[in-house]
């Protein structure tokens, strides 16, 4: 080491020179992006010695090495989620404070195009997030695709209620994905327990259901009931004050494809159900791929339970209700 060299680095800490030196080499290498031999030219030192001035500036806290990013919270809750609930997939929106339905579809929509493929089977259920992810879809060329309902039509359904019904979704999808799509021409729910059976046995309605059954993805909404029973915009034309009165009575929170689920994650049977023409939900446990699509704080009980279930092994939502579904307690 020269003398010149050895007057700064073995002065004083406190000597305003060397500091000096220590923020200019710091600069030099942390934030012009020099490397140690170029840094060493410039300053007139060996490289060994401009080795140990930043270790001196790192051992002072001139330099500060911070490794973060806004997205570290939600990877955070996707782990998490994952380990609580034995998920294979959690995908985590950021909270951005703004509106989380295109937040929410999109990190759907990414999941399913990482997921999905040329000649994946797609099935949909209903309601607003899916419309969500539809509409988040980004385009795909997966010519040998199809994407199939897994649950019947709303009945006489008015055009704000059409953009989230079944049908439409699965129409739109496969445009996104350059494939087909497979329709299920029957109303969600029927008159009657024996019609429903009548129906599911026609060959249309039980190929697609089978083919649903079989899809490579299932991608359904997560529908909240509220204290009197009552269990949304997609049921509610069907659910009467006696249907109601059953939802209660069984502690339902929850429903998934047109059933009902308590905070355990039980199937709830009312007679509603007997009339549905929809997927069973327990098969969504064989599909590789079973996403629930949901947010808000007035879901949290609802997404718990049926995460509770065993039917859905993956989850898109929000980071505030991925946190509040973390430290939710029933």
């Amino acid at each position: 080491m020269s003398r010149r060299e050895s007057a700064h680095v073995f002065t004083r800490d406190d000597d305003r020179d060397h500091l000096r030196l220590l923020l200019r080499i710091a600069r030099l290498y942390w934030i012009d992006g020099l490397d140690q031999k170029e840094v060493a030219e410039v300053v007139g030192y060996s490289r060994p010695t401009v080795s140990r001035l930043l270790a001196q500036a790192r051992a002072r806290g001139i330099v500060t090495v911070q490794v973060s990013h806004p997205v570290e919270a939600a990877l955070a809750c996707e782990t998490r989620l994952r380990s609580r609930f034995g998920l294979t997939e959690a995908a985590v929106a950021l909270d951005r404070g703004g509106g989380s339905a295109a937040a929410v579809g999109g990190v759907a929509a990414r999941l399913i195009a990482r997921r999905g493929g040329e000649r994946a089977v797609v099935a949909l259920s209903n309601g607003s997030s899916l419309s969500a992810l539809v509409s988040a879809m980004p385009p795909q060329r997966w010519p040998g695709s199809h994407v199939v309902q897994m649950i019947g039509a709303i009945a006489g359904a008015d055009t704000d209620a059409q953009l989230v019904d079944s049908p439409e979704l699965c129409r739109r999808l496969a445009d996104r994905l350059g494939g087909a799509h497979r329709p299920l021409p029957v109303p969600i729910v029927v008159s009657s327990a024996a019609m429903a059976r009548a129906m599911e046995r026609e060959e249309s309605v039980r190929t697609t259901l089978e083919l649903a059954a079989r899809a490579d993805i299932a991608a359904c909404g997560v529908g909240a009931v509220d204290a009197d029973g009552s269990s949304g915009r997609i049921l509610r034309a069907y659910a009467t004050p006696a249907v109601d009165a059953e939802v209660r009575r069984g502690g339902a929170v929850a429903h998934l494809a047109g059933h009902h689920f308590d905070a355990r994650g039980r199937h709830v049977p009312t007679s509603l159900c007997e009339r549905l023409i929809a997927l069973d939900p327990a098969r969504l446990a064989d599909v590789a791929v079973s996403l629930a699509v949901a947010w808000g704080h007035e879901k949290v009980a609802a997404l718990h339970a049926i995460l509770r279930t065993g039917y859905v092994n993956a989850l898109a939502t929000d980071e505030p209700t991925a946190r509040a579904l973390l430290d939710f307690r029933p």
